[in-house]
């Protein structure tokens, strides 16, 4: 079943008096339980593509389907309640409020979703146990490695039990050996089953999905499964 389908979307963006053609026509199906990720040079279009498939942006031209539902007509309110019931986004800057514990960090969707106080706290436990942080619950982020404040930052994305993952170049801000750390727990989520979309630059991270798709100039310029699956214990793939 398909989780995702795009059909020729494309988004154009005027900066003055230029037009910017971010995306062109692009076409992509993303089955339940795939691990993809998009991948190309500054300037290719995978962010945008991202930020369409993460309901944060909308197509110029095109259609865009999410688990069935065509979001590419929706409104900003409609766009925002599938953003927090479909989706777990993880971000390079891990985006955690600084005063805030990583439980309470954790369980900030789940206001969102209008759950109890108590369910809440027991489902972030539960998200933070599932990346090997229940131990570290009353930190806050300024206690925490990086590497550490990313797995709040998954477990964040997790606790919604959300349709996809996305994650956004999410070993960005992280050192040689904790990037393959993180990259292993994606790994071991999508063995559970999650659906995950990696934005990436890094050929050694992308080789960790199990499909590539690469993206220039607006364009799609190749999409295939990825046959060298990186399962590296750190070590890189080339």
């Amino acid at each position: 079943m398909n989780i995702i389908e795009t059909r020729n979307i494309s988004r154009r963006y005027i900066m003055g008096s230029t037009e910017v053609n971010a995306l062109q026509s692009v076409s992509i199906d993303i089955k339940k339980g795939e691990y993809v990720a998009f991948m190309g040079p500054s300037g290719s279009g995978k962010s945008t593509l991202m930020n369409i498939v993460g309901c944060l942006d909308t197509p110029t031209s095109g259609t865009y389907s999410l688990n069935n539902q065509l979001v590419s007509e929706m409104t900003e309110n409609e766009l925002a309640e599938v953003r927090n019931k479909e989706i777990g986004f993880v971000f390079q800057t891990f985006n955690l409020l600084p005063r805030a514990s990583a439980l309470e960090n954790v369980a900030l969707p789940l206001i969102y979703a209008g759950y109890g106080k108590s369910e809440r706290e027991e489902m972030a436990m539960a998200a933070l146990e599932s990346v090997s942080l229940g131990d570290r619950h009353h930190h806050r982020p300024n206690e925490l490695s990086g590497g550490q404040r990313q797995r709040v930052a998954i477990a964040r994305a997790l606790v919604n039990n959300p349709s996809i993952i996305l994650a956004d170049e999410p070993t960005g801000n992280l050192d040689t050996k904790t990037s393959y750390d993180i990259m292993n727990l994606f790994q071991e989520l999508h063995d559970k089953g999650n659906t995950i979309i990696m934005v990436t630059h890094e050929d050694d991270i992308a080789h960790y999905a199990h499909r590539i798709v690469r993206l220039r100039d607006g364009l799609v310029e190749w999409d295939r499964v990825n046959e060298n699956v990186n399962r590296a214990q750190g070590v890189a793939a080339h």
